[in-house]
């Protein structure tokens, strides 16, 4: 009998390519809004990688909801992962980068090559992505049975999926099918903008948990964040949006809860929203409170702002999970 919690997530699989740039010449060339997130075609995404050559670059498998399975893996959570990567070496390098970490990757191959998410940073720690899907956006309804979803506990869908409505419909439904907990990441505002009546309708009838910043917040509900979390929780049994360097605001029921962010040194801020959801929902699999959770969430989040990129070595691990353990 299965004892130990789990999660799974279904996201895209791609290749995060983190660059540091020196100002943002490169994201008004480009034409990109900063903060944003852009699908490019391959052309495009190979025309960055070259304008970005002499610039400073970490490669690192990647996709939102597959740092919050890695984060998840590091503290300690039974985890998997449902993407779509090409048949070729960056497809393989994804696969045993989950391995690696204890992940099991539910990886559906296809010729296609594997995508590659270009998060270009500026100098004020911002980052901003061109997001050439290749073989992530093949990820089909097809693909989707509710065998993937069973003995998991809870299912985290990525909000970049969207696009395919068909595709995120599918998942929640057999994920609700399966008796599992739904969790929803909104990606990015303008993905919020693009999907809006769709993404209300999916979160009314089958979210139970739902992230947010205070922009995707806002594009969701039209309200600051305060006013933006108790509306999330009249659709949703728990509401996150994060607000940056004041913290993050949570609601469920009658419970609300202002959590702070730890002190720390913001270089980079890829992947503090993917790994505030891997602390928050390592801490409901612990059967933790809301304010735990919260706080577990901000030490995670804290610690991989002062890296590039989403990834952290094992040693920043090691400390995240002793700070995890002194919270009791």
């Amino acid at each position: 009998m299965k004892t130990k919690k789990s999660i799974i997530g279904i996201g895209n699989a791609l290749m995060d390519v983190v660059v540091k740039l020196t100002n943002d010449e490169i994201l008004n060339k480009y034409k990109f809004p900063k903060g944003s997130m852009t699908l490019v075609d391959a052309e495009t995404s190979s025309n960055i990688n070259k304008d970005t050559e002499a610039f400073e670059k970490i490669l690192a498998p990647g996709g939102s909801v597959a740092n919050t399975v890695d984060g998840l893996a590091h503290l300690g959570s039974e985890t998997a992962f449902i993407g779509k990567v090409g048949n070729d070496e960056l497809g393989q390098k994804y696969n045993d980068g989950m391995v690696t970490v204890g992940a099991k990757p539910l990886l559906f191959k296809s010729e296609t090559s594997t995508g590659v998410a270009m998060a270009l940073v500026t100098p004020d720690s911002e980052r901003t992505f061109g997001t050439y899907l290749g073989a992530a956006i093949e990820l089909s309804p097809e693909d989707i049975s509710i065998e993937l979803f069973r003995n998991y506990d809870i299912a985290y869908i990525e909000g970049y999926l969207v696009q395919n409505h068909d595709l995120v419909r599918k998942a929640a439904e057999m994920a609700r099918k399966a008796g599992l907990t739904i969790a929803i990441d909104l990606a990015s505002f303008n993905v919020v903008e693009d999907n809006i009546d769709f993404l209300k309708e999916i979160a009314s009838e089958y979210v139970d948990i739902i992230f947010a910043n205070e922009d995707e917040a806002k594009a969701f509900t039209g309200l600051e964040p305060e006013e933006a979390v108790h509306e999330f929780a009249k659709i949703c049994d728990i509401a996150v949006v994060k607000v940056g360097k004041k913290g993050s605001l949570i609601r469920s029921n009658n419970e609300f809860l202002k959590v702070g962010v730890i002190d720390t040194t913001c270089n980079d801020t890829t992947g503090a929203g993917d790994l505030y959801a891997a602390g928050f929902l390592y801490g409901l699999l612990q059967n933790m409170s809301l304010s735990k959770c919260g706080e577990i969430a901000s030490i995670v989040a804290g610690k991989v702002i002062t890296v590039y990129g989403a990834r952290m070595n094992e040693s920043m691990w090691s400390d995240i999970k002793y700070q995890v353990a002194e919270l009791g």
